[in-house]
């Protein structure tokens, strides 16, 4: 079956029988035969195909849904069996939240590059609910979260904090504490580790904020403050080179702020390639 439901994903990949053909170097009428075998194998009809159209099935999505997940699946498993050879190597996939993928994470990837250089990154950044469900299925060895992932499919491990501040433009006047009531935030989107943060923070402190706008960037919110929009709650980390340049504004001198911390998430799993375990070791050094 594994044939079959390779060329099956590839269709899928590409929702084109003569693209499937090109990229797995069949012909065409191989794959459709390959897609015939693989539903009649399974008893039950994956594709309709309607005026040159392909569209699955229901079945053909739970098959292309499961299958990928085989495939995944598959690969880990041969690269857990390279790993007893003891190499650090071979690709590394890592998910983190914004503020620690954006701001944090390329360096000490950096750094992890210059002592295991046979190793392959490969990065995605997204809110902390994107990465913990890519973890979930797979799609990464790890994830780099801010705030809290209710799974019982992952393992959590605080590996950094830091703090967070409240930010203004440079131009605000903006002094009092009781003045943030009056004043826009802007927020990022739910789902999102800043956005827990900002919650949590405004609880805290009484923070009833007269009028919400809601991004989905830390860098679009650093601009909107910088442009007199409103004020934010943001990690020290993603504002130093704009307190440099003095563009931003911490209010209150630094007393009012909220500190966090960084999980390593991983899959509640007995096992991790060798390259991602170094990984993880690395981030608590860090």
């Amino acid at each position: 079956m594994e044939q079959k439901l390779k060329v099956f994903l590839t269709v899928v990949k590409h929702m084109n029988f003569s693209r499937a053909a090109e990229e797995l170097f069949i012909t065409q009428p191989a794959v459709s035969q390959y897609v015939k075998s693989l539903e009649e194998e399974l008893g039950i009809k994956l594709i309709d195909r309607t005026n040159k159209k392909i569209r699955l099935t229901k079945a053909g999505s739970l098959v292309a849904y499961y299958g990928g997940e085989i495939f995944t699946l598959n690969e880990k498993m041969k690269q857990a069996v390279e790993d007893l050879a003891g190499e650090v190597k071979g690709k590394l996939a890592v998910g983190a939240s914004y503020s620690f993928g954006e701001y944090i994470l390329p360096h000490i990837v950096a750094d992890f590059l210059e002592k295991f250089p046979s190793v392959d990154p490969f990065i995605t950044i997204g809110n902390t609910q994107e990465i913990a469900e890519k973890v979930i299925h797979n799609e990464i060895d790890l994830g780099v979260v801010e705030g809290t992932v209710s799974s019982g499919k992952l393992v959590a491990e605080k590996i950094a904090s830091d703090r967070m501040f409240v930010i203004k433009g440079k131009k605000e006047h903006l002094e009092k504490r009781v003045h943030l009531n009056e004043e826009t935030w802007i927020v990022r989107e739910q789902g999102s580790g800043t956005r827990e943060a900002f919650e949590w923070f405004a609880a805290k402190n009484g923070i009833r904020p007269a009028k919400l706008l809601e991004f989905g960037s830390t860098q679009i919110i650093k601009e909107a403050v910088e442009a007199g929009l409103g004020v934010a709650l943001l990690s020290e980390w993603t504002i130093r080179n704009e307190l440099e340049l003095e563009k931003l504004k911490i209010v209150g001198g630094g007393s009012l702020y909220y500190e966090r911390n960084f999980y390593a998430i991983v899959q509640d799993a007995p096992f991790m390639t060798k390259t991602a375990e170094t990984f993880l070791h690395f981030l608590r050094r860090d």
